[in-house]
């Protein structure tokens, strides 16, 4: 699998005004189907992480994250972002085989003839969708290939061209994890946060489908240190169960946005929560450096 990672820090000032960019770092890895990482880059480039080769693209990269690279962690830059994002979206990429190759769930592709077979993995009970008894399990408790999915328009809105950083075309097989979160300050100086994620395929006959997508809308007091509104809106799911995780939210009503990271993991455990969706929840964490950032360039 090879990674394109791009992400960016942008201002607006002024509606006519273009957009600052304040931070942008893009990361270029390399995993294999087992999702070991085989070669990581950045640009900006840092050294440092050639410790991270040979790591797997799971729950303990994250551990292995905060041991190279605390101060990336720290400040919520961009490559932060995309480093962390690698668990989620190298458990997702995979999904793209469904719209190319009829037995994508144990690593058939016709236009892949290397990809090596793979048992069905056994998903009950690992998230809200795949409880006990779901209509996502199949008889042997691996995750039925039966799976909902919605064709989207292009992200970049035509009168917000600055909206996007470049988001390349593809005609292969390719799948794209599209995030945001935007923040501003409201009248009264409450934070407020509206942030989202698709996760969307090319198809074979053109155009993309998506088969997660969510949309976050937070609120905290004005310095950013406290959750007070939190609420999850699930658009695309794969299957009609895991709808459940979204309310679950609500359990982090109150909790420091700077502990967001391990909160979310403690609050939303198994079948309590959605692995995307608590991926999106927990960058949430990033909010105060943000908040930083915005209120240095509305000052200058």
């Amino acid at each position: 699998m090879a990674f394109v990672g791009r992400a960016r820090d942008i201002v607006t000032v002024a509606p006519a005004e273009e957009p600052r960019v304040v931070a942008e770092d893009r990361l270029d890895a390399r995993l294999g189907w087992d999702r070991v990482i085989r070669s990581l880059d950045s640009t900006p480039r840092r050294t440092v992480l050639q410790a991270l080769v040979g790591a797997r693209g799971g729950g303990h990269l994250r551990s292995a994250l905060a041991e190279v690279l605390p101060d990336e962690r720290a400040a919520g830059t961009p490559l932060h972002l995309l480093l962390d994002d690698l668990s989620g979206a190298s458990l997702i990429a995979g999904w793209a085989w469904s719209r190319w190759s009829s037995d994508w769930m144990y690593g058939g592709a016709a236009a892949d003839s290397n990809r090596p077979q793979r048992p069905a993995r056994r998903m009950e009970n690992i998230c809200a969708g795949f409880r006990s008894g779901s209509s996502a399990l199949a008889a042997d408790g691996s995750a039925s290939p039966a799976q909902n999915c919605c064709p989207v328009v292009p992200l970049p809105h035509p009168e917000d061209p600055s909206g996007w950083h470049p988001l390349p075309e593809h005609s292969e097989v390719a799948m794209r994890r599209a995030r945001r979160m935007d923040v501003w300050i409201a009248d009264d100086g409450r934070v407020h946060v509206e942030a989202g994620f698709q996760d969307s395929a090319t198809e074979p006959g053109g155009g993309r489908v998506a088969v997660h997508e969510y949309s976050i809308v937070l609120e905290a007091d004005s310095e950013a240190e406290r959750v007070e509104r939190l609420t999850a809106r699930p658009h695309v799911l794969p299957y009609p169960e895991c709808s459940a995780a979204a309310s679950n939210a609500e359990r982090l009503h109150q909790v420091s946005v700077a502990e967001l990271r391990t909160r979310v993991i403690e609050s939303l455990p198994g079948t309590l929560g959605c692995t995307h969706l608590n991926d999106a929840l927990r960058a949430l964490a990033d909010l105060p450096a943000l908040l930083g950032i915005l209120r240095r360039e509305l000052a200058r």
